[in-house]
């Protein structure tokens, strides 16, 4: 069983960046497809990026350019480089396996708290 741990949000002012960070417990990360996920107040929650377990990335529009998904499968864990950022940026951001079989609802973690506002 995978687990996920969320970290490294907080407040930001409009055009600032933040760095959140995905560790995953266990040892077959690496196989995984993984995407970042955010669910803001009101709204379902979406994909914002994905990144295969071989290295390809896909964003969604709201984010391409601004933000960018890596990941270090020795050390378990996945990035999201977040630029020029937005108040409709402001969300809970969540990490998770992305398609069949990555994606599991019982992956759902806290989630970490990004706020954009001046």
């Amino acid at each position: 069983q995978v687990q996920f741990v969320e970290s490294g949000g907080g407040l930001v002012q409009p055009g600032g960046s933040l760095r959140l960070s995905c560790a995953a417990s266990g040892n077959i990360f690496r196989i995984y497809d993984m995407g970042w996920y955010r669910q803001a107040p009101g709204k379902q929650r979406e994909l914002v990026a994905s990144i295969t377990s071989g290295g390809s990335r896909n964003y969604a529009d709201s984010v391409k350019g601004r933000f960018t998904i890596s990941r270090d499968n020795a050390k378990n864990t996945m990035y999201l480089q977040m630029n020029s950022l937005k108040p409709e940026d402001t969300a809970v951001y969540y990490c998770n396996g992305h398609g069949s079989p990555w994606y599991r609802k019982d992956y759902w973690g806290q989630g970490t708290q990004v706020t954009v506002s001046s």
